[in-house]
């Protein structure tokens, strides 16, 4: 089983962007007098809204040639239950058309504990549905290790994603994660040529400046699941952007200065890609520590990025839900609003399906009737305001439609919690 970003990252202190919470509680900054034009023009990354999209959980008996309880359990071989499970959010499960027993007690309703398989593909067919309802535009495909166990799942959850791409109007691309890939610098290049450069022939594989889109997360973080040293890193970008394509960087947090979550000696790296999207779960929870990042790291990775030519797509997350930091919508918001007005030139939504972390938007059980019963699984209604399970995509959908400038530039969110 793949280990998530966070349990190797852990939680990096919002104090790092300079500012004491207190000084900005209240304040919003003007938005910046002049941006720098964008180094790209619109395409399917620039200008857009990506979510990144992990397609990995599955049930045993649902088919899936990996034939576990992946990413629900933490031991796969057994049911997730209120001992074995890797569980922080509940899925809504009203629009799945298969649903899976667990060992989880009943709901609070009294209905059963059933969860959903990546493998089925009406539940690709429906998440997919649910980004074209809300205008979300591109999806960001998830690629761990394919040379591993899980490879023979991720390689038909690619095919499943492209079908259901092209049915609903989305664009998609192929996003590796090198994490614990001991073998990646060779790797990752066979599995390329090999497997995935072929689903560039679709009509909705993601192209920016003409060419297909491919993002590598993981060069230049400081932890033992990426110890790669720079020659070896920049070697693969340079191959892919050889091959034709464009290139994505999920980066450190601290990427510019090259401390703290980022190794020293990385910038040539960083500066090789077409676009940097720097990585923030765990990084802040509160509306103001967001504008603690607007100020002290948003807005300088804005202006490295412009006197580098690169296009520069922060990360937006919703919050961790389990952690309470959501503010039934306003800490999401506000960071759409501070990387609107920083000029951005794309989105990155961490994370669509990301039941793991806590912080997905996909439809998520709205009240405490659904969780199951002495599981302490907050739902969307944790701090006293109730909210729709859809909400978090419709919230995406308007901070697309700010990013894109058809709505104002606005620090109030117009998406209501309930419709």
């Amino acid at each position: 089983m793949s280990i998530t970003r966070r349990t190797l990252l852990g939680t990096a202190l919002a104090a790092t962007a300079g500012l004491s919470t207190a000084q900005h509680a209240n304040a919003l900054p003007a938005p910046l007098d002049a941006q720098a034009p964008a180094a790209s023009p619109p395409g399917d990354v620039v200008g857009k809204v990506s979510v990144g999209y992990q397609g990995w959980f599955a049930c045993t008996g649902d088919g899936a040639p990996i034939n576990g309880w992946w990413h629900w359990s933490q031991d796969m071989s057994r049911p997730p239950s209120l001992s074995n499970t890797t569980i922080k959010s509940w899925p809504d499960m009203r629009e799945y058309s298969r649903g899976f027993a667990t060992a989880y007690p009943n709901l609070n309703s009294g209905a059963p504990a059933r969860l959903f398989s990546s493998w089925d593909q009406q539940t690709v067919d429906t998440h997919f549905r649910w980004m074209r309802e809300n205008a979300i535009d591109t999806a960001a495909l998830q690629r761990f290790n394919p040379y591993s166990p899980e490879g023979p799942t991720r390689d038909a959850m690619a095919q499943k994603v492209r079908q259901s791409a092209e049915a609903n109007g989305r664009k998609f691309y192929i996003m590796y994660d090198v994490t614990g890939w001991t073998s990646m610098q060779s790797q990752i290049k066979e599995d390329w040529t090999a497997k995935m450069k072929a689903h560039t022939s679709s009509s909705a594989y993601a192209r920016q400046n003409g060419k297909p889109v491919v993002c590598i997360w993981g060069f230049g973080f400081n932890d033992s699941g990426r110890p790669f040293a720079p020659a070896p890193c920049l070697d693969v970008v340079n191959w892919f952007k050889a091959q034709g394509c464009y290139v994505i960087g999920g980066v450190p947090t601290h990427w510019r200065t090259g401390t703290e979550d980022s190794r020293a000696g990385f910038s040539d790296v960083y500066h090789a890609f077409n676009m940097i999207s720097p990585w923030m779960v765990g990084r802040i929870s509160s509306a103001a520590q967001s504008d603690q990042f607007f100020q002290n790291v948003n807005t300088p990775d804005q202006a490295d990025c412009n006197a580098h030519g690169i296009d520069y797509q922060p990360c937006v997350l919703p919050g961790d839900l389990q952690e309470r930091h959501r503010a039934h919508g306003d800490f999401m918001w506000r960071q759409f609003y501070n990387v609107v007005r920083v000029g951005a030139q794309g989105i990155y939504i961490s994370m669509f399906d990301e039941f793991n972390e806590g912080n997905q938007i996909a439809k998520t059980v709205e009240t405490g009737a659904d969780v199951p019963a002495g599981s302490g699984i907050w739902a969307l209604d944790e701090d006293g305001t109730r909210c729709s399970a859809d909400y978090y995509l419709r919230l995406t959908g308007d901070g697309g439609r700010m990013l894109k400038k058809q709505i104002g530039l606005t620090a109030t969110r117009p998406t209501p919690p309930t419709v």
